[in-house]
């Protein structure tokens, strides 16, 4: 496979042979610069995204314990995203789950000494992955979604990079780095990190006018509700715009399943948005 010559600081590079994929699901592995070792990446790739123009590429975080295959094999991304393609109900978009970098129970993305987890994301990934697929001739809509270690993730980078992505949602997040305690064995890493670096609301308010769209859900049984409550009641004081929704449900698989498609809904009606704006009179 040919690659194009800015992708030469990725390599060396490897990708799923297509003779073996199924359902539209691909891997890569590519060599991180941020990581300064190689670097995983799960992706789907439904047919026909080649004739698109503009191509939406929705980055899923995952939680603790996961990796890039846990949107996959446990949350069935691929699916809800197909059904939802065959419905017409949002346009062809891919699915780009990157791990985390895979230290203890969960890096947080959060920079780290030699390996910056947060750079690995936010340079690496969003680099090399749009060139892979989209070629040099397509323009590359880029959104950010995580749950729970990943949620706390999409907010934090969402609101520091703010014109890195074109809309960010979460589902059950972290939106306090003091609760990463409840999750992780050892919480060091995470807590040597300066507060207001590591705070989402430091980087909300500090960008809080040049913010995407920001969509976040939470289980009203879950142990991060009242915080996210709380965090919707903050952005609520500091003007910033919006959408939080509480649903039945716990931290679990099974929460993030079903509304899932909540968050590739909320991403193509910004797609579609931003369409109608540039076709307008």
């Amino acid at each position: 496979m040919k690659f194009a010559t800015d992708l030469e600081r990725f390599r060396p590079m490897e990708i799923s042979n297509p003779e073996f994929e199924r359902d539209g699901l691909r891997h890569l592995t590519f060599y991180s610069p941020a990581l300064r070792g190689r670097g995983e990446v799960s992706l789907f790739v439904p047919q026909g995204i080649e004739a698109c123009e503009t191509v939406p590429i929705v980055f899923l975080l995952h939680g603790v314990y996961g990796s890039h295959w846990s949107w996959f094999w446990q949350g069935g991304a691929h699916e809800t995203a197909g059904r939802l393609i065959a419905q017409g109900r949002i346009g062809p978009v891919v699915l780009a789950a990157p791990f985390d970098g895979l230290a203890g129970d969960g890096t947080g993305y959060l920079p780290a000494g030699e390996k910056n987890y947060e750079a690995w994301i936010c340079e690496d990934v969003v680099q090399c992955v749009p060139k892979l697929i989209c070629g040099p001739n397509q323009d590359a809509q880029l959104f950010l979604a995580g749950l729970s270690m990943g949620g706390y993730g999409t907010l934090r980078l969402g609101a520091k990079y703010p014109r890195l992505f074109q809309g960010i949602a979460a589902h059950s997040a972290i939106v306090d780095a003091g609760d990463f305690r409840k999750f992780v064995r050892d919480a060091s890493s995470i807590e040597s990190v300066d507060r207001e670096e590591a705070s989402v609301t430091h980087w909300m308010r500090a960008h809080k006018l040049d913010l995407p769209p920001i969509r976040f859900d939470c289980g009203e049984d879950d142990d991060l509700f009242e915080s996210n409550c709380e965090f919707h009641r903050v952005l609520q004081r500091e003007n910033i715009a919006h959408e939080f929704i509480s649903h039945p449900g716990e931290h679990s698989w099974e929460y993030w399943r079903l509304h899932a498609e909540q968050t590739l809904l909320f991403f193509d009606g910004i797609v579609r948005d931003g369409a109608n704006r540039s076709n307008g009179p």
